[in-house]
């Protein structure tokens, strides 16, 4: 009988020990001095580098509040589609905040910051004179794509597109800009923002495609903090963002295409 209590109160005492690890995530960021954010340095306007060698964009403006509120410096890691995860899973960074959609390999394995931010479909981007329309038109075609998108493979099985996977936007767009692919598969999102940039050289482009699958936009931190203070700070600023309006100013600032998903969360808070 003892021994039963006596399990029973070890188990109790390594549960609120785990407990208690879990809340004191923000103290550590804080005793460090410094938030470590994984963000995007090839996916303009939410995250790349400017003419000086500094990160700039929507997402990076976001990131500078979260350590500002913290209180910490911030310092951030450049990470792609293939890697943030890993990252996050060494310790290399304590915060995804890169253009990450929702999916529920991606929630198994990190823990996701609910509300989303953000959210985009797929679609392609294409020189006009493909007249592309449907995506069956894209059967046997070469199209680039980003290495670890979750795009590539219903684009690539539902539509028998070959799929040629880079590393980062800037190489998918001088394949595309070269006539070495048909066509470049990607958020709609960031489609809608190179179709409205100034550069002339999209002046041929279209985004053609009827868009599916929306996907929201999340941030991540690591798995094992799952119920800890960091993951519940970043919900609630997520929440206060979609309330207050400042996603939405945010994307006005950088001249993003209004998304209908902020205009929804924004009604709804």
């Amino acid at each position: 009988m003892l021994s039963r209590i006596a399990a029973s109160l070890l188990f109790l005492l390594l549960t609120i020990t785990t407990a208690l690890a879990g809340v004191d995530d923000i103290k550590a960021i804080q005793a460090k001095g410094v938030l470590v954010v994984g963000v995007k340095a090839d996916y303009r306007p939410w995250g790349f580098i400017d003419p000086s060698g500094a990160f700039v964009g929507m997402e990076i403006d976001m990131a500078n509040e979260i350590a500002k509120r913290l209180g910490v410096r911030l310092e951030m890691v450049p990470v792609t589609t293939a890697n943030r995860i890993e990252f996050l899973r060494q310790g290399r960074i304590d915060l995804i905040l890169a253009t990450m959609s929702d999916t529920p390999a991606r929630r198994q394995a990190a823990t996701v910051i609910d509300p989303p931010y953000y959210a985009g479909g797929t679609n392609i981007l294409a020189r006009k004179s493909m007249n592309f329309h449907r995506w069956q038109d894209l059967r046997g075609r070469r199209v680039c794509g980003l290495q670890g998108a979750y795009y590539n493979r219903p684009v690539a099985e539902n539509w028998g597109a070959i799929i040629v996977a880079f590393p980062g936007v800037p190489e998918a767009y001088i394949d595309l800009l070269a006539g070495n692919c048909d066509a470049f598969v990607q958020d709609s999102s960031l489609i809608a923002s190179t179709l409205v940039s100034d550069s002339a050289k999209w002046a041929d482009f279209e985004m053609p495609m009827e868009t599916f699958g929306e996907q929201a936009w999340v941030m991540a931190v690591s798995a094992a903090n799952r119920d800890g203070t960091f993951a519940t700070f970043l919900s609630r600023l997520s929440v206060e963002w979609h309330r207050t309006g400042h996603l939405i100013e945010l994307e006005k600032n950088w001249g993003i295409p209004p998304s209908p998903f902020l205009k929804t969360m924004h009604e709804k808070s």
